[in-house]
């Protein structure tokens, strides 16, 4: 039995949950605390773990650097869109009252789409910078395990 046995077993268990929990934060922000915000760390809590667990390299080859930036683009996208799409309809910048016949239905598409953007920007970065740093943190260690110093 190896060392980390219970933790790749007890991670098995929990990442699916930490993601589930995310989308709930995610889907339930507009009513209560919450949201694209706290949804983002929440989702790339998850993947930091399994990076700790599996290793750094089976989590690139998970979500690959490119597919991270590529999220980071389509969030800020959605956010950027969402206030565009609000002005072509009449309204002003992020005025969700066009985006339905009633208020509260545009407020509540506006708010939903714009705090997708949010969760989907905040868990790329994250996750993003976790790789940055984890990249330049193993290749700069100057000794081996074992090793005297």
């Amino acid at each position: 039995m190896t060392e980390k046995t219970l933790l790749i077993v007890v991670s098995k268990i929990l990442i699916p949950l930490i993601l589930l929990f995310a989308l709930y934060v995610q889907f339930h922000g507009d009513f209560g605390p919450g949201g694209g915000f706290q949804a983002g760390v929440i989702f790339a809590v998850a993947f930091i773990l399994y990076a700790l667990i599996f290793g750094i390299r089976t989590a690139r080859k998970v979500i690959p650097s490119a597919v991270t930036r590529t999220m980071l683009a389509l969030g800020v996208l959605i956010y950027g869109g969402t206030g565009v799409a609000t002005m072509l309809m009449g309204g002003e910048y992020l005025d969700y009252n066009v985006l339905a016949d009633t208020v509260k239905g545009g407020q509540h598409i506006g708010i939903f789409i714009v705090e997708f953007g949010v969760g989907l920007t905040v868990s790329s970065a994250m996750i993003t910078i976790f790789y940055t740093f984890s990249g330049h943190v193993n290749a700069e260690l100057p000794f081996r395990k074992g090793d005297k110093p």
